[in-house]
């Protein structure tokens, strides 16, 4: 068996694999603390330098390089809005068949038209497309993040439990104890990232320093995962709020923010605070 390989194509193929790790990686939204407009943009941008690079590129098998990285930049540049921006099934269609009608003139205009650039417009158009990049970037490094804003109630009243088939012990009940606000100040769509809460109940002989679940209704499953640009979103804070099986009359737990559970209260109290509160 021939096993002679060409060490040239061998590194170019590597190269592209390693390109498609890279876009991968990219769109994780774990590196470069960049809106999902502008990751979006600066994947289109990808595409059209690869092209014209392999348009301006037509020697060995650099052309052909340069036409995949282009390729495996689209497909994740529509992967990337699909998946993050959610467009209706309609929408999706015609992405889809926009991008098919794109590629199919493309591979036409090159075959048919002998579509040429010169290296220098070549690296003029790409000298551009760098520059309105770093503009992009730019913007969005001084447009700001999402803030997010918890407000908590004065206070919340747990109803004494119903028959609970026990004779001790405590059962806990779900309240709502305030609302998380989103906000996104800027035009650009970014990441929705609810940050995690904590809580604890203190000032009474069963719940002394003790760690309740708090969490967002609807939970993290339900929720949206981008905010769009120049918009609020509100979501319910709830806290499972512990009761002794044999109480009769409700509790009142007063809500305080507070970063941490210590101390003592002369009445039932629920501390609730962002995790990042503690750092």
């Amino acid at each position: 068996m021939n096993y002679d390989i060409d060490s040239g194509k061998l590194l170019y193929a590597l190269g592209v694999v390693f390109a498609t790790a890279a876009f991968l990686y990219f769109i994780r939204d774990v590196v470069f603390d960049l809106s999902i407009t502008v990751k979006a943009a600066l994947l289109f941008v990808a595409f059209v330098v690869f092209f014209v690079a392999g348009v301006a590129l037509q020697r060995d098998v650099l052309d052909v390089v340069g036409f995949a990285l282009a390729g495996i930049a689209y497909i994740v540049f529509v992967g990337y809005v699909v998946l993050r921006y959610e467009p209706s099934e309609t929408w999706t269609f015609l992405l889809l068949a926009v991008s098919a009608g794109l590629f199919v003139t493309l591979g036409y205009a090159l075959r048919e038209w002998n579509l040429t650039l010169s290296r220098r417009t070549a690296i003029g158009i790409a000298l551009g497309l760098v520059l309105v990049s770093t503009v992009l970037v730019g913007i969005d490094a001084v447009g700001g993040g999402v803030t997010y804003d918890l407000q908590t109630n004065e206070s919340v009243t747990v109803e004494p439990p119903r028959a609970t088939g026990q004779d001790r012990g405590v059962v806990s009940m779900t309240e709502r104890v305030g609302t998380m606000t989103a906000t996104n100040q800027f035009v650009f769509t970014r990441a929705l990232d609810l940050p995690p809460l904590r809580g604890c109940l203190l000032g009474t002989d069963f719940t002394t320093h003790r760690e309740v679940w708090v969490g967002y209704d609807p939970a993290r499953f339900e929720q949206p995962n981008v905010i769009r640009g120049d918009s609020m979103l509100q979501f319910g804070v709830t806290a499972d709020l512990l009761i002794d099986v044999n109480q009769t009359e409700p509790i009142t737990y007063t809500i305080e923010r507070d970063a941490n559970c210590e101390g003592e209260r002369e009445r039932p109290t629920l501390v609730v605070n962002t995790l990042e509160a503690d750092t």
